[in-house]
């Protein structure tokens, strides 16, 4: 008997002669003009149709982190552009390799580190603000006690608060969205400055992470999320780049200033 062919089952785009699938809608009829491409990334990711209240907090998630300056992720993209023209993708991809722990990391680091709080908790989730604030401070000392840093908390620019914050709460809680791991950050944000001695802002990017875990998105592909909103602001940074070029100069700005200086063949230990 011969082998049968092998099936390579999938929920999500498919096509025959006549038609193409998408999440078992037909892409042409139902979908294109009909779901906007935020709805779209929510359900492709989920395989759940979101609500609206979900669009409207997922979407406002993308918009806080599409774009954030002359960050590094911006400034390999131009440069990579500098150097191969020829290659928009390799621009693009550049910028968004570097998406790491320190810059739009951030947001999968906080959104794990809240589900890690919640899901190792006892009994059921806090009532109240009081009870919100009392797990709060506990999960603060704890971080502390053992020398880690809180996610989320903390902006190099923003000292006195990262305005994406308070507007994504405000979103959230409008669309009755403002679930375990909002209400967690939130409290935080409350109770730090107790433990720490300082008072810290909750940074656009960790508030972010906990409202995508709120919409009970995949936890390992929060970073994911952040790189498809940061893809719309590369575009936009390359588009810039054509038309006003800055990257020359930034290149040039290191290459005229470089200081030759003696080889260090004890280097002090790397961090």
């Amino acid at each position: 008997m011969a082998d049968e062919p092998a099936s390579y089952p999938t929920a999500l785009g498919a096509s025959s002669l006549t038609s193409i699938t998408l999440l078992g809608q037909d892409l042409a009829r139902d979908v294109m003009g009909e779901v906007g491409f935020g709805e779209l990334a929510y359900w492709l990711a989920t395989q759940r149709r979101p609500a609206p209240g979900q669009v409207r907090v997922f979407e406002a998630v993308l918009a806080a982190l599409a774009d954030h300056g002359f960050t590094p992720t911006a400034i390999v993209t131009r440069l990579t552009y500098l150097s191969a023209p020829d290659s928009v993708q390799g621009a693009l991809a550049a910028g968004l390799l570097g998406g790491g722990s320190r810059f739009l990391g951030v947001t999968e680091d906080t959104g794990t580190f809240l589900h890690d709080v919640l899901e190792r908790r006892h009994g059921p989730l806090p009532g109240n603000e009081a009870e919100w604030d009392a797990l709060a401070l506990e999960t603060v000392r704890a971080q502390r006690a053992a020398g880690r840093f809180v996610p989320g908390l903390g902006h190099h620019v923003h000292k006195d608060g990262d305005p994406r914050t308070p507007r994504l709460l405000e979103i959230a809680a409008e669309e009755k969205q403002f679930g375990p791991h909002l209400s967690l950050f939130a409290a935080i944000g409350r109770t730090h400055p107790q433990v720490l001695g300082r008072t810290l802002p909750l940074n656009g990017a960790g508030v972010c992470g906990a409202a995508l875990a709120d919409l009970d998105l995949p936890i390992p592909l929060l970073r994911g999320f952040a790189l498809l909103a940061r893809t719309a602001g590369l575009i936009g940074q390359l588009a810039e780049e054509m038309r006003h070029p800055v990257a020359n100069d930034i290149f040039l700005s290191v290459d005229l200033n470089n200081q030759p200086v003696a080889p260090d063949p004890h280097p002090r230990s790397l961090p």
